[in-house]
């Protein structure tokens, strides 16, 4: 047999699938808004009893649950549909690691509306809609706050214990809180920590519900405002910079991180959480495929290597850049000592 005969041949099943993976997205929405996961979970594995649990048709339930099994969600055995292990853990609303209320933030109609203007993004080089996402006061923002905090919950724990190996943090500004369970999760595992959030004035209520909610409401300050624009003082050992970066060019990351620079005590540290590219820009993919989003979404965001970080860090004023083993989530965490 020759080389040619056995080399697979061109099929334009990826393109189709690429160009139909829409119909994924609308599918994963409505199983999440049907609650079909939940339903399976409970014990109502037949297309009957889905319906019934779910409220809808039963060829409408039997549509959507094979074309969740064509793509690895559901399994199915005969006339019985169970979870997929990732369906299971994440997918239940039972679940304690529930993740489906992210499509609160990632399917919003601006978050659509800019990928439906990719071919203009790419033209500009950077978002076809203004501003995009960083319109202030973005009321999305509010949506990503209340999505994302499930998700983040084991993420915030590993960086935590993380960062606390290297000493205690006293005094922490959370820059770019969001949910803010970043900078909750290092009051709540470091009693003596005093929490400095900064976020738009509408986010950071629902940071300071949270912690309230998780008892550290009495050492949890809030700073409403731009963190561009917002005072943050100085004297503080830790400064939490989580997914805010990735919004804009390396330029104004680095003046933002000389300002968190100037804020830290001599030996004070920048954790720095972000999605983080190997230096081939197209692995892993997750991590690499972010660049995409925010070329979509903001004018001049990126989804950067520890080089670059790096690189920022230094030029900002830090002495030392380290990249912490381990992935927190989806994230890496970077470590930038003053």
């Amino acid at each position: 047999m020759t080389a040619a005969a056995s080399s697979p041949q061109p099929t334009p099943e990826r393109f189709f699938g690429a160009i139909n993976a829409y119909e994924q997205t609308e599918a994963m929405k409505a199983a999440v808004e049907l609650e079909v996961f939940t339903a399976i979970a409970e014990g109502n594995t037949t297309t009957a009893a889905i319906a019934e649990r779910c409220k809808a048709s039963e060829r409408g339930v039997r549509v959507l649950c094979d074309f969740l099994t064509i793509h690895g969600f559901l399994t199915k055995d005969g006339t019985q549909y169970g979870l997929a292990a990732d369906s299971a853990v994440f997918l239940d609303r039972k679940s304690p690691a529930y993740v489906g209320g992210v499509i609160e933030f990632l399917l919003t109609p601006r978050v659509r509306e800019a990928h439906a203007l990719l071919t203009e993004a790419v033209r500009r080089g950077g978002c076809a809609l203004g501003e995009g996402n960083m319109v202030p006061e973005n009321p999305d923002w509010v949506k990503f706050a209340r999505a994302m905090m499930p998700m983040m919950m084991m993420p915030a724990q590993i960086m935590t214990a993380e960062l606390l190996k290297g000493g205690a943090a006293h005094k922490v500004l959370d820059i770019a809180a969001g949910h803010g369970i970043y900078g909750i999760t290092v009051a709540k595992q470091n009693p003596g920590a005093e929490i400095y959030a900064c976020d738009w004035k509408n986010v950071l209520a629902v940071a300071e519900e949270n912690a309230r909610a998780m008892g550290v409401g009495d050492r949890h300050h809030l700073l409403p405002g731009s963190a561009f624009d917002v005072d943050f003082g100085s004297g503080y050992d830790l400064a939490l910079v989580t997914n805010f970066l990735h919004h804009f060019d390396p330029p104004t990351c680095t003046n933002f991180m000389k300002k968190v620079h100037a804020c830290l005590e001599s030996g004070g540290r920048a954790a720095i959480v972000e999605f983080v590219p190997n230096p081939d820009r197209v692995s892993p993919p997750m991590a690499a495929a972010f660049s995409m989003v925010m070329l979509a979404t903001t004018p001049s965001g990126d989804a950067y290597t520890f080089a670059e970080l790096e690189s920022m860090s230094k030029d900002a004023g830090f002495s030392r850049v380290e990249l912490a083993p381990g992935q927190l989530g989806l994230d890496r965490l970077v470590i930038a000592y003053k």
